[in-house]
């Protein structure tokens, strides 16, 4: 390797409709169920990665400020991984922009590590296809494994590294079938729970997880059959109930993890009068207050504007976003 090797990727966000919650191998990132999501265009990662055989450790920067303690350690065991599958040394000057909020419940680390994944194994000289940089991604956040691909995908649960990666989920193509996500920004703090905190306790504390988890199949093919068919009813249904039965093993925990607030109550109440007036509107929450709300792109106004009657909280809106990509190559 030449003393300075550099690489800049980009990777989306994505949203899971039926979600992860919970490792069944935490050293390899192995879910327990299967999910599905929707990469979003309006939330992405920006990171540069650049090895010099002159640094003397890793460095990393979130935003513009130094990344200190266990989110340094985080991404170093990761670029020690990548190091090692490539038979290459030096450190690494890791350089990420997010344009979503971290750490509050708004998926950030799956386009963080997706965009780390690429930026990192393609200055490492690693030419990896899409279900190899999936399972690379899955190493630092199970859900970056789906930010590699836009629109919607699949992660596969696996049994071992091999098995366990996503995959693109073809939608019906058909200029009626437009779903966009209304993000409510209830909160956009860091969460007083982790979510790898989060998922250990309910794992091993909640009644209610394993009934969840068997219950998963059945809703991922419920999903994938809706989204083939273009069916944002059904796709809705399906999220909004598996994002409520993900939240039920979560507040039977022992301690209970509740990441609800009484505005995040508030928004869910303001989808229900939604549907009851007629305009079909979903929700959706991943490990923390923030609420994603599923509609068709043309009603995407008056949900925003119910939030905001709702709690006056910002939203933002987001249609189907683009897969990972590299924006400077080595």
């Amino acid at each position: 390797m030449s003393a300075e090797v550099q690489a800049t990727a980009i990777a989306h966000v994505n949203m899971a409709l039926v979600k992860y919650w919970g490792k069944r191998d935490p050293e390899l990132f192995l879910p327990w169920t299967s999910s599905l999501s929707m990469t979003l265009d309006a939330f992405w990662t920006t990171t540069t990665v650049r090895f010099s055989t002159e640094a003397g450790e890793d460095q990393v920067k979130l935003d513009g400020a130094p990344v200190a303690g266990e989110q340094q350690r985080r991404v170093s065991r990761f670029l020690d991984l990548v190091r090692s599958r490539a038979g290459r040394t030096g450190r690494a000057v890791v350089d990420s922009t997010n344009t979503v909020p971290t750490g509050a419940g708004l998926a950030s680390s799956s386009s963080a590590f997706a965009a780390l994944a690429l930026a990192t194994s393609s200055a490492c000289g690693l030419s990896l296809d899409p279900a190899a940089l999936s399972r690379l991604a899955r190493r630092g956040s199970g859900s970056a494994s789906r930010s590699i691909f836009g629109g919607f995908a699949l992660w596969r649960a696996g049994h071992d590294d091999e098995s366990s990666y996503a995959e693109p989920v073809p939608a019906k193509e058909d200029p009626q079938f437009d779903p966009v996500m209304v993000v409510a920004l209830v909160d956009t703090g860091h969460k007083t729970v982790t979510s790898r905190d989060a998922m250990r306790r309910t794992v091993e504390t909640s009644p209610l997880f394993r009934p969840w988890a068997d219950s998963a199949a059945a809703d991922l093919k419920e999903m994938q059959d809706a989204v083939a068919r273009g069916d944002l009813d059904t796709i809705g249904e399906v999220a909004e109930r598996n994002a409520l039965g993900m939240h039920a093993t979560m507040l039977a925990a022992r301690p209970a993890v509740r990441y609800f607030t009484p505005n995040t109550v508030a928004v869910l109440d303001a989808v229900l009068e939604l549907r009851r007036a007629g305009v079909s509107a979903y929700y959706t929450m991943d490990a923390g207050p923030n609420v994603k709300i599923l509609c068709h792109r043309a009603n995407a106004d008056v949900v925003a504007a119910a939030v905001d009657a709702a709690v006056g909280c910002p939203t933002a809106v987001a249609g189907a976003g683009p897969a990972a990509r590299l924006v400077v190559r080595p």
